[in-house]
């Protein structure tokens, strides 16, 4: 009994859960379970909600990357995530963390999905922006990845199916 009661709550809270952290999850969950790790071939977990920066490691090596889901075709921009943290962690010395970026569409009738690392991501490649008083969030600092068609990067999977 306790068991069906707890499958219910989960569902009530994920229903309210945003659509896009819906979308991110599941991403997440599809990049752990299609991708090995890129450094060692092992595999990669996910990491606990809101880890800050990254989304998944490999359960080998000191391989970390935050993890992004468009239901798009590849292109040029992406949204990112919180400013706050990268900027303090760019402010350390340290770099941006690798991305791994899991494209899913359809065309022509066809579902298509391509999964991409880029592994250097400079900070001219980050564009910052606050969010508006009236927003949900108000005045919050975001940042979008962007020119993500000039960096390079390492195809990890495509399927068309």
């Amino acid at each position: 009994m306790a068991f069906a009661l707890t499958g219910v709550i989960s569902l009530n809270i994920r229903s309210k859960m945003p659509s896009n952290r819906i979308a991110g999850d599941t991403g997440e969950k599809e990049i752990v379970g299609l991708v090995p790790c890129p450094n060692c071939g092992k595999k990669l977990m996910k990491l606990p909600s809101n880890y800050p920066l990254y989304d998944v490691q490999c359960t080998g090596c000191s391989f970390r990357a935050q993890v992004k889901t468009n239901n798009t075709k590849p292109k040029d921009v992406i949204l990112g995530a919180g400013g706050e943290i990268i900027e303090k962690v760019l402010k350390s010395g340290f770099m941006v963390p690798p991305l791994i970026v899991n494209f899913k569409w359809r065309e022509d009738g066809k579902r298509k999905r391509k999964i991409f690392l880029y592994p250097f991501i400079p900070k001219i490649n980050l564009k910052k922006y606050q969010l508006s008083a009236s927003a949900r969030r108000a005045k919050y600092k975001m940042f979008n990845y962007i020119g993500l068609s000039k960096l390079p990067y390492f195809p990890l999977y495509q399927r068309e199916f």
